[in-house]
């Protein structure tokens, strides 16, 4: 008999399909020599501290903890019946496993799905003492052609040794920081609650608190610039000159003067080509951050709907970390498209592609991780198979792949500059473009936000020309605060380790050092909301009042460090890669841990002393009063103690926001309705309307 284990239910009924297993049992499906089992993802994990001795009051053991030996165990869990389900399942696999002649190990390709499998299968060898020997199934998608290629191709276990290793050093690092750090912080709060510490948490937690202040603090000054309309054959355009004038006075003065001339002469103009190459195809964080801006959706949330699209066979392994594809899928390229011949939005435009040269600029099998870039399967999703957000992140997913192998987009930039009389101090650009050929960006349909100055249109205009000045304005802009982290933003930050890229090949050659893995960092957002730390406000993430005080304790800390927790992320893929051994980055490890605790065990964490200017309070104006409202992270209320008008923040399970809270107290009701939640959990619209008394009303 051979034993097959998958990382989840769902994932096992696939491959036991596959296989011929057809006989459900308890806890797995038997058939055609073949046992399929599975696990409910993590089924075991490292002990706590009490395992290895360290028992009594967090404030009586000396830190750092360091056990010399790990030591695993299953999953404690706070709901019983769930811990004694996955406790049964453990005995199911481990009985499995030793009548088994050989295991196939068919947990999630890649670093958490092979620590899933090492954990379960070391834990049970050593208890039921059983040394079956494993083979591994890489694949990228669950359909049955991809299942099969797979089973023909078993790789021997000890092939991923490396990759078991950079596993179970990443488990053992954060245990021993994330221990560690906790307790180090926790002892030393002025008000003795826990707090939570991590090896990736915190530095992401420092910068979205970093931005926060960032953006609270700024002070916005105000700048002016010269606009000029034209208009040459019934045609109106725009004209600017660059100088951002601090002094308005100034600006008025040389408004005045170029008025005088009362004419432009066209000093020269310049015609060139401009081309768009098409992007890449998308991994997992691309496309969290596509679906962020386009959305609304949160990371944690288009990870769930790719599974989930994974899980109903339509699109292949959605946790890479890689936006390319070796040669042999680009094979398959032709097969994709023409399936999307029959998929009614794509169905024009993948016809124009049939016998077209397709483009190859995400083919590269070198920079292939564990898996290739998402591409949609063979399979073309039936009537009612999806819901409607996992139908827009599946054609997200098709949509760039047609992208990717289309031809580039191809546009005529006209830019011309043209002078006032003899103030060639005083310059005015002209811009203009044409799209020749719409290319990539034909295929879904999207408009392409032009710059501010640029003009769509422009008339036939020649070098010595002379336009007259329609209109001179002066326009007055301001300087803006950087935006607030969004979950689009904020995994920009923590692919490049806080390094702010807009060169997308920039982006790409600094992954290997990006904070956390393209897996783990919408569950690291999640957390930090879990712990609160942090609120998602619409698509604003803001730290609370607890998130800003840990802040200020640690950012100045190694802990703190987003370019330093980068570096143990390439170190963690070298390990895996096999560039470098494991106990090196272990012994690493434990020193930087060292120097974390004691960082911590000499600071003080105190709410009370957070700088007023980074307090997450939001200041506001008293409608009953006048004096100074102010809203926390629970109540809203007025600052006069005479007045001592209030509100609760949470209503039907909804944080107001600033953008709420500022209209309940201009207009004593919202503008338009906002999402609420009943204790149910279902989710209802309707506005909502401030009472004398504090208290809510609906409006429908």
């Amino acid at each position: 008999m051979i034993a097959i284990i998958a990382e989840k239910p769902s994932v096992a009924r696939e491959i036991a399909g596959v296989v011929g297993a057809r006989e459900k049992k308890d806890g797995y499906i038997e058939g055609n020599g073949y046992c399929v089992t599975w696990a409910f993802g993590h089924l075991i994990t490292l002990a706590e501290p009490k395992a290895y001795g360290y028992e009594g009051s967090w404030d009586s053991i000396p830190l750092p903890m360091m056990p010399d030996t790990f030591i695993t165990t299953p999953i404690p869990n706070q709901k019983k019946d769930t811990e004694a389900l996955h406790k049964k399942q453990l005995r199911t696999i481990s009985a499995l496993f030793k009548k088994a002649e050989r295991i196939i190990v068919a947990t999630d390709a890649g670093r958490e799905g092979e620590l899933i499998f090492r954990y379960i299968y070391e834990y049970l060898a050593v208890k039921d003492k059983f040394n079956t020997p494993f083979d591994r199934l890489w694949i990228s998608s669950l359909t049955d052609k991809s299942i099969k290629d797979g089973l023909n191709n078993l790789r021997p276990g000890h092939e991923y040794d490396n990759l078991s290793a950079a596993a179970k050093a990443r488990s053992e690092a954060d245990w021993l920081i994330g221990i560690n750090g906790t307790r180090a912080v926790t002892v030393n709060a002025a008000d003795r609650s826990v707090w939570s510490v991590g090896r990736v948490q915190t530095p992401t937690l420092c910068m979205i608190c970093r931005r926060f202040i960032e953006n609270k603090d700024f002070k916005s000054t105000p700048y002016y610039m010269l606009k000029a309309a034209l208009q040459k054959g019934g045609m109106d355009f725009f004209a600017y000159n660059q100088t951002k004038f601090e002094d308005k006075d100034k600006a008025n003065d040389i408004l005045s003067q170029l008025l005088d001339v009362g004419v432009f002469t066209v000093r020269s103009v310049q015609k060139k080509p401009s081309y768009s190459t098409p992007p890449l195809l998308y991994d997992l964080t691309t496309i969290q951050k596509d679906a962020n801006s386009k959305f609304g959706l949160s990371a944690d949330m288009t990870l769930k709907i790719c599974q989930s699209l994974y899980e109903k066979k339509l699109t292949t392994y959605p946790r890479t970390g890689s936006r390319y594809i070796p040669d042999d899928i680009y094979d398959t390229l032709p097969q994709l498209i023409a399936n999307a011949e029959r998929y009614p939005r794509f169905a024009d435009y993948a016809k124009l592609l049939k016998g077209q040269p397709l483009g190859k600029v995400s083919v590269n099998a070198a920079k292939v991780t564990d898996h290739h870039a998402l591409l949609p399967t063979e399979n073309i999703p039936k009537d009612g198979q999806m819901t409607d957000l996992e139908r827009e992140i599946y054609e997200l997913i098709v949509g760039r792949m047609l992208e990717t192998v289309s031809s580039r987009e191809e546009k005529d930039v006209t830019t011309i500059v043209l002078v006032a009389g003899d103030r060639a101090d005083y310059p005015f650009t002209v811009k203009g473009s044409i799209v020749r050929k719409a290319g990539w960006r034909a295929v879904m349909k999207e408009a392409v936000k032009t710059a501010e100055d640029e003009n769509e249109q422009l008339p036939p205009i020649e070098q010595g020309e002379q336009l007259p000045m329609k209109e001179l304005l002066l326009m007055e802009k301001h300087t803006k605060a950087p935006p607030i982290l969004t979950d689009n933003s904020l995994l920009a930050l923590m692919e490049t380790a806080g390094k702010e890229l807009e060169n997308e090949e920039e982006r790409e050659a600094m992954k290997d050092i990006g904070l956390g893995t393209p897996a783990t960092r919408a569950e690291t957002i999640e957390k930090l909301i879990h712990t609160k730390y942090i609120v998602r406000e619409r698509k604003q993430l803001l730290p609370t009042e607890k998130g800003l005080a840990l802040y200020h304790m640690v950012k100045d800390k190694e802990i703190a460090d987003v370019v330093m927790t980068g570096k143990w992320e390439n170190a963690l893929n070298k390990v895996g890669e096999g560039k470098i051994p494991a106990h090196l980055f272990n012994t690493q490890i434990r020193n930087y841990t060292v120097k974390c605790t004691q960082e911590l065990m000499n600071s003080k964490l105190d709410k009370s002393a957070i700088p007023k200017r980074a307090d997450a309070s939001i200041e506001f104006i008293c409608p009953k009063c006048g004096s100074k409202f102010i809203a926390t992270d629970k109540v809203c209320r007025c600052t006069n103690k005479e007045c001592n008008f209030f509100f609760w923040r949470i209503f039907c399970q909804r944080r107001l926001t600033e953008r709420d809270i500022n209209e309940i107290l201009q207009n004593g009701e919202t503008r338009s309705k906002v999402k609420l939640k009943k204790k149910d959990g279902k989710t209802f619209e309707a506005g909502l309307k401030l009472e004398d008394d504090g208290k809510f009303s609906l409006k429908w």
